[in-house]
């Protein structure tokens, strides 16, 4: 199916042209003819399948045709969890709505309320929020009233609920008309996501175009076995070796973003930290950056995974694995976006082997495992290596006299740290029960009074006194 048998206006038409796209995606094929046509809908579909132009453009179509009699209270409202979510959405709808003269703007919060009511203030026909925000808008400001609402599109409602807007977003069904069209989009089926569908949704058209379990289908796969010691060194080696320009970089931690971004710097790589303790400007600032080129790594945290659309991105690296294997799902459908190709790496430890083995028995497939050349466990060792701890090729091939010294050392080294440890413990042990002895030790006299420090001086001072007398 094309997207000129949809029967969307042409100015519609030629905005789709202009944003390269050709063929429309499988759930937009389902969920665009069935939102035109009135449903509500229920859709399962991981990000990066087009979904938000799925409900974008039909829903832009249908509010072009319609003429309001008040243009000042928002039509149509769309739900995401995160600001960058939020921000994304809106260009996509903003990019459709122009062209039909309709209003679009962006509401979310950790920046100044005051510019955001100034533009609810002007009027708008589509409102883009997060719960929080919107919440605090609608209860203390008479420009936001959610009464004239007519589409009302919950985007990424797992990932809503998991971050615990179950409470706002009962009050927002609240504030909100029963007569309407609403649109819940999941990338997987929860029960609390089935509970909310069967709370606000009319019969609703259910869509399902990829399982949570899958990954992108234009996704190059493929892992690097390498101890954690080496891992900087290798992600070093492959951006500097195939010369990546655009990489997205996954770690576990704020600190372990901040630490990889500081290591990177030293080289003189431009990058940059993208995670829950920078602020909502420095973000936007920083995303913008790197989707225009400024910046060539983007370190994030899993608070990045879902939402980020970065039109083309070809690499993402998970330096660390995800703890939750359902998170390299969406970490890896940052890049292979709207049928565009693109790799994920992940540098695999020997102690994150379970974490990689649970994402392949998700996935249902082995990921291939590729040698690079000096820097993986499972490669060759150089000729001037004498041993590689970990290597079994290496150890096989070492000297025995050498294994032995090193095996001798390792063990020296951990017999110092539990001596050094059992040696803290026992001094911790003795000035311990010597602070106790000292409260416990009774005076020498019944009733009488323990002298202090001082009293000598006050005795001393009373001699100098009298000689003075």
């Amino acid at each position: 199916m094309r997207f000129d048998e949809f029967g969307l206006r042409a100015e519609l038409l030629q905005a789709i042209k202009t944003k390269g796209y050709v063929d429309p995606t499988p759930v937009q094929t389902k969920a665009i003819p069935a939102i035109l046509n009135g449903r509500d809908i229920l859709a399962r579909a991981q990000t990066g399948t087009g979904k938000t132009d799925a409900f974008a453009l039909p829903m832009v179509e249908i509010l072009a045709g319609k003429i309001a009699s008040n243009r000042r209270h928002p039509r149509a409202l769309v739900l995401t969890p995160t600001r960058e979510l939020a921000l994304q959405v809106g260009e996509s709808i903003k990019a459709y709505a122009r062209r039909v003269a309709l209003r679009c703007t962006v509401v979310y919060g950790g920046v100044n309320v005051n510019p955001q009511i100034d533009r609810l203030k002007r009027g708008v026909d589509i409102l883009v929020a997060t719960p929080g925000r919107l919440l605090d808008l609608a209860s203390f400001n008479r420009d936001v009233k959610l009464s004239k609402i007519e589409f009302l599109v919950f985007d990424e409602a797992d990932r809503m609920l998991d971050l615990g807007f179950h409470d706002e977003i009962s009050k927002i069904l609240a504030l909100v008309p029963d007569d309407r069209q609403t649109m819940l989009f999941s990338a997987t089926y929860t029960r609390q996501v089935r509970e909310l569908a069967e709370k606000m949704l009319k019969d609703p058209e259910q869509i399902e175009v990829t399982p949570n379990t899958t990954a992108a289908e234009f996704v190059a796969q493929k892992v690097h076995l390498v101890d954690k010691s080496g891992k900087f060194e290798l992600l070093l080696h492959l951006i500097t070796r195939s010369d990546w320009h655009q990489v997205l970089v996954f770690v576990r931690t704020k600190h372990g973003a901040n630490k990889l971004v500081e290591r990177l710097a030293q080289v003189k790589i431009s990058v940059a930290a993208l995670h829950g303790n920078k602020s909502q400007s420095f973000r936007t600032r920083t995303l913008k950056e790197f989707k225009n080129g400024e910046i060539r790594i983007l370190v994030a945290t899993d608070v990045a995974a879902r939402g980020l659309d970065i039109t083309g991105l070809p690499h993402v690296v998970n330096y660390d694995m995800p703890s939750v294997a359902e998170d390299y799902v969406h970490r890896i459908g940052r890049t292979g976006r709207a049928g565009e190709k693109g790799v994920a790496i992940s540098l695999v430890s020997p102690e994150e082997k379970q974490s990689l083995g649970a994402i392949e028995g998700l996935l249902n497939q082995k990921i291939p495992v590729e040698t690079v050349k000096g820097y993986t466990l499972d490669s060759a060792v150089p000729d001037f290596v004498l041993l590689r701890p970990g290597s079994e090729k290496s150890e096989q091939r070492a000297d025995k006299d050498l294994r032995k010294i090193v095996e001798k050392r390792s063990a020296s080294k951990k017999g110092t740290k539990a001596g050094q440890e059992s040696k803290s413990n026992s001094k911790s042990k003795l000035i311990s029960e010597s602070n106790s002895k000292s409260r416990s030790k009774p005076s020498s006299k019944p009733g009488s009074k323990i002298k202090s420090k001082s009293e000598p001086r006050k005795s001393l001072q009373k001699g100098r006194s009298k000689r003075k007398k």
